[in-house]
């Protein structure tokens, strides 16, 4: 019987992907059929790509088809294997691209996490550019941003990506998907750098534990993959404290509101009543964990003032950050989430109060009349850094602050 597979995309407005099909057999060698504009130019070096990728997988013999929208050496590899292992072709080896310097690049526990922008993962052409939106955490999505019927194909595509694509500064997030095919996910992205991983619809810290040792597994215990649970049912949001406290790997519990709307059996409305006590009780379980709490997504991507009223809602009730399902929302964002200037002149004094006590070798810390506790002291160092990251404040504050006549 012939084995046949195909993986890919196609049509007029496809972009940066190439749509694949691979036909075993059992002599003749590698046959290629090439349909690219770009054919006169680089042909070549596309023919060279797909017969060192065929290589490397083992298949000696193949009539393969590929049908190029301008798609790069990662997403062709990717779509390649994707086509081979549907063939029912069992492989030699990944066909990974190489790693390019900088991906190794390390996060932090504490680090800001104002904004994380969803990138399906199946659409190359999103994730090419997620560099350069600005957004603190760029979000490789395997979960609901696929469809089942791709999502094998979509996990290999990730992985590609995480060895090729430069997000700058943002941290490199996956969203997962449950059960089996989440440990899937985790088999092929997990040796590629992978900074947090969200894990969706958790309902119980056993399930953080289950995701944390199949990590452990793979990569050791000191793995250093940070953790993100998604909370997004009435039953998760009752056991919010013990989810966010489940394993030390977790630096953030994040809300999700679509779901958990629908899990309660009401609609999601702007001023978000039917929702109050889940995200309460996300932001209060997160903050007795010690982790952040991160707010859900605004799905109108159209609407920024409803968007900047929601931020300034998610900041009211303690959120330190929010997902994002466009670029244009990032700013929207990070302008929310800064302190306004009232806000920004009373940190810097208390910043600067306490600086200078500490200089003094003071143990009481004073303003003006008024006494001031750590807590104080440690939100208005958050605020300043916060104002920095926004503009609002330039790194050099406080020579500008001192420079001021009194």
């Amino acid at each position: 019987m012939t084995q046949k597979g195909e993986a890919g995309a196609r049509g007029k407005d496809v972009r940066s992907d190439c749509y694949v099909s691979v036909e075993l057999a059992a002599t003749g060698g590698i046959q290629v059929e090439l349909q690219s504009k770009v054919a006169g130019l680089y042909g070549n070096r596309i023919r060279e790509v797909i017969g060192a990728t065929l290589k490397t997988l083992g298949v000696d013999h193949a009539k393969i088809g590929v049908e190029d929208q301008g798609a790069l050496d990662w997403v062709m590899m990717a779509r390649i294997e994707a086509a081979v292992r549907r063939a029912g072709f069992e492989i030699k080896q990944p066909a990974l691209p190489p790693e390019r310097a900088g991906m190794r690049a390390p996060t932090s526990r504490d680090r800001m996490r104002r904004s994380r922008l969803y990138l399906p993962g199946n659409n190359p052409k999103v994730m090419i550019n997620g560099g350069l939106y600005g957004g603190d955490a760029m979000i490789l999505d395997l979960e609901d941003a696929v469809a089942p019927s791709v999502k094998d194909a979509a996990r290999l595509l990730v992985r590609n990506a995480l060895r090729q694509l430069d997000f700058g500064g943002a941290e490199r997030m996956v969203r997962i998907n449950q059960g089996e095919p989440g440990r899937q996910d985790l088999d092929e992205i997990l040796p590629q750098n992978v900074h947090c991983l969200l894990v969706p619809k958790v309902e119980s810290a056993d399930q953080i534990r289950a995701v944390d040792e199949h990590i452990a597994k793979r990569l050791g215990k000191d793995h250093g993959v940070l953790l993100m649970p998604i909370i997004e049912s009435a039953r998760g949001a009752w056991h919010a404290f013990e989810i966010a406290s489940a394993a030390p790997s977790v630096v953030a519990l994040a809300i999700g509101l679509e779901d958990y709307t629908a899990d309660i059996g009401v609609q999601r409305t702007l001023e978000g009543r039917e929702s109050f006590w889940a995200r309460s009780q996300v932001v209060n379980g997160a903050r007795a964990a010690g982790v952040q709490p991160i707010d859900t997504v605004f799905s109108d991507v159209g609407d920024m003032e409803g968007l900047r009223q929601s931020v300034l809602e998610a900041k009211a009730l303690g959120f330190e950050g929010k997902g994002c399902i466009h670029p244009r929302q990032i700013k929207v964002v990070h302008d929310g989430f800064a302190p306004d200037a009232a806000e920004i002149k009373k940190a810097t004094a208390i910043v600067l109060a306490f600086e200078e006590a500490q200089a003094k070798g003071l143990g009481v810390i004073s303003l003006g009349t008024k006494m001031i506790d750590p807590p104080v002291v440690k939100r208005a160092i958050k605020s300043v850094e916060l104002a920095v990251a926004a503009g609002k404040l330039t790194p050099g504050w406080r020579a500008e602050q001192t420079a001021k006549p009194a």
